[in-house]
């Protein structure tokens, strides 16, 4: 599952090479997933709840895997982007409906252990994913990632679906479509907004009415759920001010670990002119970490609290974004290294932290919906992250000209943002090539300097506020041994 979200933005340029796609068109590749993932987790949970965890597992399992191997038959970039949707939507049916029959199925430590181990998977999903995309795509092509893809979801509903026990919510009483269709549309309104914003301009009718839309759907989605009886997100927990505060740190990961694990990509192979294995070996560095510290992190908070840790790796990884900034289109690629290294490092210590923080910092009793609102948060976080920096790299684009962005070719802005320098010369001839990859080095520095910001800030939040540690049995901080 890693794979899916890790591996495509390595092989969206292969994919546009083969299939003569629209850049316009492959930036919905990974968007496009996150989009309908982050807009459906939280039904996929309701829906596992009231139908039962293993049913509703095994027909997220048999979509993901029949759109993955539709996808490694697409003739063109617009069946691709609409098959990735649909693959969003069954991943975010397994996901939420795997983690539930986890936690039903186990308690206390052991528990921890189970939910530990699942994130050790998506760990080293995560940390191998560019090496293993990189690889596939280099010698098989980048349909062969797709086809691994399936290849592992005919594997768990072989192997894994039949060992699993069905359970579901004694108490679910039906499903919130209200305000699961308001959220989803909400989101969805947000997004497309904010993307079609640098190119038609933020006064554009449409734009003004899908931002517009998006504040009125969000009213409604919050006065749906406060009229509720058993509403999906119990959006009282928010009166806790400690787990508001939580939330600023998946915040923090998605601008200094999601953003430039997404744009590097594009930057390393379309302007850097690097192949898809050697993009592989360059994120090692920065995905290697998650695989190995957040166990690190989690029997450290023993001792130290857990936000005092959150909040410091937060430092490393800021600084390592502004290291990052600071590298220059046309860099040796060793120079890459230390800037990954700390945000991979940085971002790791958080990353393991942050459930048990949503967690701890309310009562008992709603631990479980705090998680729901957490895992919600994180994941539409990350999604608005995707579609802001690329609003905030098109933006820079085209401050990078001494014109105003009217007299730029319609779209110009989005292509040379995307790393499409030769589809840039084509739109505007008059502009040279050097000086589309210097404005596109420029975005990319003052994008990078934008979420170092964001992340400083984070972690002051995170020191400030998040500082005093729950007392809880040594028993549970046992993640050590998940990893021997």
């Amino acid at each position: 599952m890693p794979l899916s979200f890790t591996g495509p933005a390595v092989a969206t340029p292969a994919i546009g090479r083969d299939l003569n796609g629209d850049l316009s068109l492959l930036v919905w590749i990974v968007n496009g997933f996150m989009l309908a993932f982050g807009s459906t987790i939280m039904l996929g949970g309701a829906l596992a709840d009231q139908f039962g965890r293993k049913r509703m597992f095994r027909l997220g399992a048999i979509g993901f895997t029949v759109t993955s191997l539709a996808v490694g038959l697409s003739p063109n970039v617009l069946i691709v982007d609409l098959l990735r949707a649909l693959q969003g939507i069954a991943a975010a049916l397994t996901i939420s409906a795997g983690f539930a029959a986890v936690a039903q199925e186990y308690e206390g430590p052991a528990r921890t252990r189970a939910l530990g181990l699942l994130g050790t998977g998506f760990g080293i999903g995560i940390a191998f994913g560019p090496l293993i995309a990189g690889a596939l795509i280099g010698t098989l092509g980048w349909r062969s990632l797709f086809f691994a893809t399936a290849l592992a979801g005919v594997i768990i509903l072989v192997a894994g679906v039949p060992r699993m026990r069905e359970t579901r919510d004694p108490g679910a009483t039906g499903i919130d479509f209200w305000g699961a269709g308001s959220f989803t549309a909400m989101l969805v309104a947000l997004i497309f907004g904010i993307m079609l914003g640098p190119d038609r301009g933020w006064g554009d009718t449409l734009v003004v009415a899908l931002l517009a839309g998006a504040a009125i759907l969000l009213i409604s989605f919050i006065t749906i759920e406060n009229l509720q009886k058993r509403p999906m997100l119990d959006l009282s927990l928010f009166r806790y001010a400690r787990f508001v505060s939580v939330q600023a740190l998946p915040v923090a990961v998605a601008y200094s670990f999601i953003v430039p694990f997404i744009l590097l990509p594009v930057r390393f192979i379309r302007i850097e002119g690097m192949s898809e294995m050697q993009v592989g070996m360059m994120l090692l560095p920065l995905s290697l970490p998650i695989a190995t510290i957040p166990f690190i992190a989690a029997n450290i908070a023993r001792w130290i609290p857990s936000g005092i840790l959150a909040g410091l790796g937060l430092i490393l990884a800021g600084a390592g974004v502004l290291l990052l900034a600071l590298v220059p289109v046309g860099s040796a690629p060793t120079a890459f290294i230390l800037p990954l290294a700390m945000i991979g490092a940085g971002a790791a210590l958080p990353w393991g932290l942050m459930d048990d923080l949503a967690i701890s910092v309310v009562p008992t009793e709603r631990a479980g919906m705090a998680t729901g609102i957490f895992g919600t948060m994180r994941v539409a976080g990350e999604t608005v992250a995707i579609a802001l920096v690329g609003a905030l790299m098109a933006f820079f684009v085209t401050g990078g000209f001494d014109m105003k962005s009217a007299e730029l070719p319609a779209g110009f802005a989005n292509v040379v943002a995307s790393g499409g320098l030769d589809e840039a010369a084509l739109l505007a001839p008059s502009i040279a090539r050097a000086a589309a990859a210097e404005a596109y080095g420029a975005a990319f520095r003052n994008t990078m300097l934008v979420c170092a910001a964001i992340t400083f800030t984070a972690a002051l939040i995170a020191l400030v506020t998040l500082r005093v540690r729950k007392p809880k049995p040594v028993e549970e901080a046992v993640m050590l041994e998940i990893g021997a």
